[in-house]
Order: C-alpha cells, then sequence, then structure tokens
C-alpha cells in the first residue's frame, strides 16, 4: 500500500519540515536546500500563498517527500493530493477528510489533544496522529497515552526544534514536526546558515 511506504519514510527520516513563508519562491528556495541537506519531508501549509503551486513544483523531485499541512476539509485535501501531495496533515480531526485520503490511499496525520480525539481519528484509519500544540504536553505524554491506546503513534508539533526533538524522539515519537525554526534560521542566517542548522539537526538523531 502506498500510504504504508510513505508513512514508513517519514518514520526513517524521523524529521518533517513544517514550513510556512509569505512568499512562494521563497518557499521553493528553503526546500532545496534542506532537501539537499537531508531533510527530505516537507509538509506544505496551506496558508502560505501559492500553496499548491509548491507542492506541484516540489513534488517532482526524486529525493523528497511532499505533504500539506493545515488542511482543514476535504476539498482542500483532494486538491492537495491531486496537485501532487503524498500525505495529508490538519490541525484537527475532520471526518470527510480522513475519508478522501483513504480513498487516495494517502496518510491524513490530524491533529489531536486528547484520548477522546485520538479514539475517534483512529476509528476513521488515522494510524499517527499529530500531537499539538506539542508545547502543551512533555515528552513523557506519549507513554502516558499509549497506556490505554498502545498501538497509536505520535508526531508532536509545535514547539519541536532543534533543542528538544531528541526528547521527544527518545520518547518514542514516530517523528517530530520542526516548524517556524527553520523560516527563521534562513532569514537570519541564510543559506549556509541553513545547511548548518539541517546538518546539527540530523547529526543528533
Amino acid at each position: 500500500m502506498k500510504s504504508i511506504e510513505t508513512m514508513n519514510q517519514i518514520n526513517r527520516s524521523k524529521h518533517v519540515a513544517v514550513m510556512r513563508t509569505e512568499d512562494k519562491q521563497e518557499f521553493i528556495d528553503i526546500a532545496n536546500i534542506i532537501i539537499e541537506e537531508g531533510l527530505e519531508i516537507i509538509e506544505v501549509t496551506l496558508t502560505t500563498p501559492q500553496a499548491m503551486d509548491i507542492i506541484t513544483t516540489l513534488s517532482q523531485k526524486d529525493n523528497a517527500l511532499i505533504g500539506a499541512g493545515t488542511v482543514l476539509d476535504s476539498v482542500s485535501a483532494r486538491m492537495a493530493i491531486l496537485n501532487g501531495a503524498k500525505f495529508i496533515v490538519s490541525p484537527s480531526f475532520d471526518k470527510e477528510t480522513a475519508q478522501v485520503a483513504n480513498l487516495y490511499d494517502v496518510p491524513y496525520v490530524p491533529g489531536v489533544m486528547t484520548v477522546k480525539e485520538m479514539i475517534e481519528a483512529m476509528k476513521y484509519g488515522c494510524k499517527v496522529l499529530k500531537l499539538f500544540p506539542a508545547t502543551q504536553f512533555t515528552p513523557s505524554s506519549i507513554k502516558d497515552f499509549r497506556g490505554p491506546l498502545p498501538t497509536t503513534e505520535f508526531i508532536p508539533t509545535g514547539g519541536v526544534g532543534k533543542k528538544n526533538h531528541q526528547e521527544w524522539l527518545d520518547a518514542g515519537s514516530f517523528a517530530v514536526g520542526i516548524g517556524s525554526e527553520i523560516t527563521k534560521v534562513y532569514e537570519q542566517y541564510g543559506a549556509e546558515g541553513l545547511k548548518q542548522y539541517v546538518s546539527e539537526l540530523k547529526g543528533g538523531e
């Protein structure tokens, strides 16, 4: 199954670059840098201008896995998939989005905060859930949630960065979502600074 292969790739990489910029070309420039440095799983948030065009462009690269983030409804999910998105991420669970993703055999990773939300998402085939915002939890929360839900996998996102990503991975996270740090490093230190950042991030695995 295509969706299983996709999730295995995310699990191997351990890092998802959750990116949002104000400019299409800046997004592509940053993406090209981090892909070449080995950070090849990129979530294009749909709040980025021309996000669908970005997905189309980046999904043509052989050495990257491109998904769509901040997907709020099934229409957006379908459009993203048709533009080349290999996975769909939402800030919260949406039943219709799950059904569309299942139809196209594309993984759907919804944001959850409570056991009730987790169980609801799992009923619709969501195997991996986004723990969001991760700032509301600690790495030990992974073990706590696995008490009643032992098969659940988590991708903590929101407040996860170079300083604490390893703690989350060591606690058993399926992968982690690295957000605004990436664009901030690029804006402050340019391409070379971003290359160094990715090198240090990946080197800490």
